[in-house]
């Protein structure tokens, strides 16, 4: 399993037991990939969930994401290390430099140079980034190719589109993947979005999310709730029409919702 899923599970915020059920109920219900980080805190018991849900490692495509302290050469590639004897596993499916984190030291060129041969040493199938603007990942690219940057992994909803960004990696070819697709729950209260829901018969995440991965995304949304996870799955049958895309597209207002002081680059 070497392509980026389209649908994921995502476990920012969750921790102890409640990531475990997460996760849990997330693989019986179908989910084929998780999403993690090292700054998460839960790579333990996220590894202790897969183990326990006795489905087979081939069939879970996970991500984790090297966090700004472990960017080094000297750390990068054991502090992956560490992160896969706490999932339990030999080698990751895709591992992204979290942040950029321009004002934190470690050069561009260092910190890819190190996950390439974090790839090369077996320890991640796939490399990416996270959050990185168009001059970045322009950057990334010539230190590794753009064929080794499996994906950039953006702050993307209906309230921030990123359109010229995306446009960018798909030039490039690299998988866009949408985190915070639903703005920490904003746009499931946006009125356009409910009409949509309401033609639909569909819930407001299921169009968001769908309206996502008709653009091409890959989505991560998470939930402590079974119920809703379920739910969510099911944005994947739903088909918006023209006019739903249209009117979601208007609903763009650079609502960013994450950009920490520090590790955030200039955005585009």
């Amino acid at each position: 399993m070497n392509r980026i899923p389209a649908f994921g599970l995502g476990t920012f915020r969750l921790k102890d037991q409640v990531v475990m059920d997460s996760v849990r109920n997330g693989l019986e219900l179908g989910y084929c990939a998780i999403d993690t980080a090292q700054i998460y805190g839960n790579e333990a018991e996220v590894g202790e969930a897969i183990a326990a849900s006795g489905v087979p490692r081939s069939d879970i495509f996970l991500t984790t994401k090297i966090w700004t302290e472990n960017t080094s050469r000297g750390k990068l590639v054991p502090s992956l290390k560490e992160s896969l004897t706490k999932l339990r596993v030999d080698e990751v499916d895709l591992t992204l430099i979290h942040w950029p984190a321009p004002e934190h030291g470690t050069p561009l060129e260092e910190f890819m140079s190190a996950l390439a041969d974090a790839k090369r040493q077996g320890l991640t199938k796939q490399i990416g980034i996270s959050n990185f603007n168009i001059e970045l990942t322009k950057q990334a690219i010539d230190v590794v190719g753009r064929e080794n940057i499996a994906t950039n992994q953006i702050e993307l909803s209906p309230y921030l589109q990123n359109r010229k960004l995306v446009a960018f990696l798909r030039e490039q070819g690299i998988q866009v993947t949408s985190y915070m697709t639903l703005a920490y729950g904003k746009v499931l209260k946006d009125p356009v979005i409910g009409e949509i829901a309401k033609r639909h018969h569909a819930t407001p995440a299921q169009v968001t999310l769908a309206w996502a991965l008709q653009l091409g995304y890959a989505v991560i949304p998470s939930s402590t709730k079974r119920e809703n996870l379920a739910s969510n799955l099911l944005s994947q049958q739903l088909r918006l029409t023209a006019e739903d895309m249209a009117q979601i597209a208007e609903l763009e207002r650079n609502g960013r919702e994450v950009s920490p002081e520090g590790l955030a680059p200039i955005w585009d």
